[in-house]
Order: C-alpha cells, then structure tokens, then sequence
C-alpha cells in the first residue's frame, strides 16, 4: 500500500512517513499543496491513500482536494486538521474527503483509521493496469502479452507501474529517483537508464506492441506499435 503523506511541518511529516513505513506501507511526504497535486496528477493510480493536513502553502488543503476530485481521482483521502471546529470537518469531508483527524492525535487512532479505510477500498481495488496488449499483474509482480509472461524485480515494477498509471504521461529521470530509488543518496540517471534497458528487453521478449520511449532531455512515455 503506498501513502502520500501532504505535511509542512517537516519533522511531523517524517514521523508520519515512518509511521507508516513501520506497518509495511511504502510512504513518500510533500511539504505544500501543489507538490501534492503535481505528484497525484503524475501518477493518479499509483498511490492508495493520501494523509492531508488542511493548512499547508502554495494551495491549501481544501484546495488540494477539489482538485482531485475535479479530475475524478477517488485515491482514498484523510484530513489532518488543528481546527476542531465542526465547520472545518464538514467543510473538508464536502470537499472530499473520506475521513479526517485532528490534531493532536495519536498514532494508534491514524493508524486504525487507515486500516478502515484499506477495508472500505478493498472491494474495489485494482489489482492489475493495461495498455495496449500489455498488462501488469499488481499482486504477483508479472507482466503479460498473451500467453507470454515475465516477472518483474521490485524496481522494475515499481517503474511500469508509474508508467501504466498514466500511459500518456511523460516521466523524469528525477521523478523516478524520487519515486521509486526514494531520492537515495549515490542514485543518479545512470541506475534510471540500466533499468529502463532491463524492460525493453522484456518488453521485446514479450512480443508486445508497447515500448517505452525515450523523449531527449524530458524524459520516458510509452508508446504503441501494431503488431503484424
């Protein structure tokens, strides 16, 4: 399960972030509005749940939230709050929002929260993405054209699965460090090209008709070739 944590106050947002790492989720943190945005929007269907707090800069977090849901991104949504005004909560659950705490809170209460709101999901989660012939199987780590399958490493995956969110999007070197190496130190666009390779080649051993394309010095998009 991958959370996005949206926090201005650094050191909160990093114990939010372990918190959660803790319990076996893969979380990543943003410190203002539109970075939370920017990173829904890159990859909508990457992230299972988003940890909100309502007063953040750049764009609030009422803001954040009518955004999304404009886009009809449903990614599950807590709200952090300080105002324990009735107003705020009902201002933020119209918004969107799926459940909200307020500040101060203890970890037990977020965390029970967030297997609630796991429970609540779980029917209708998704458990693979396509594009063209190619699909990925979100539990098993395989991807597939026709009878041909291949399972991918854990980087690997964590790639297609960027890419295949959002088959039209174009995707950084930056941005895959940032989200799949967790902006490790000593990582750089070297270790983003070896296993860019590494999938080509799958992708060629699968015989399928998606490739992965190189846009110069932006970065990768997929793209589909009709087979003969």
């Amino acid at each position: 399960m991958k959370i996005l944590v949206v926090e201005d106050e650094e050191k909160l947002a990093d114990t939010l972030v372990q918190l959660m790492e803790d319990q076996g989720y893969n979380a990543t943190a943003v410190n203002d509005g539109q970075a939370a945005v920017d990173t829904i929007f890159a990859g909508p269907a990457v992230y299972d749940a988003v940890i909100l707090d309502l007063m953040i800069p750049k764009l609030d977090g009422i803001q954040v939230l009518k955004k999304i849901r404009e886009k009809n991104i449903n990614v599950p949504v807590i709200i952090l709050t300080a105002k324990d005004g009735l107003e705020s909560k009902v201002q933020g659950l119209d918004a969107g929002a799926d459940d909200y705490l307020t500040k101060p809170f203890q970890p037990e209460e977020l965390l029970a929260r967030m297997r609630a709101l796991s429970r609540r999901q779980s029917p209708v989660a998704v458990d693979s993405l396509h594009y063209g012939d190619l699909s990925l199987d979100l539990v098993k780590f395989v991807l597939s054209c026709g009878s041909r399958h291949v399972t991918l490493g854990k980087k690997e995956f964590e790639i297609m699965r960027l890419m295949l969110a959002d088959p039209s999007a174009t995707i950084s070197k930056d941005e895959l460090i940032d989200k799949v190496w967790s902006g490790d130190i000593g990582v750089d666009g070297n270790n983003v090209e070896v296993y860019i390779s590494f999938l080509r080649k799958k992708l060629q051993y699968l015989k399928t008709g998606v490739v992965i394309q190189t846009i110069r010095k932006i970065g990768y998009t997929l793209g589909y070739v009709e087979q003969n």
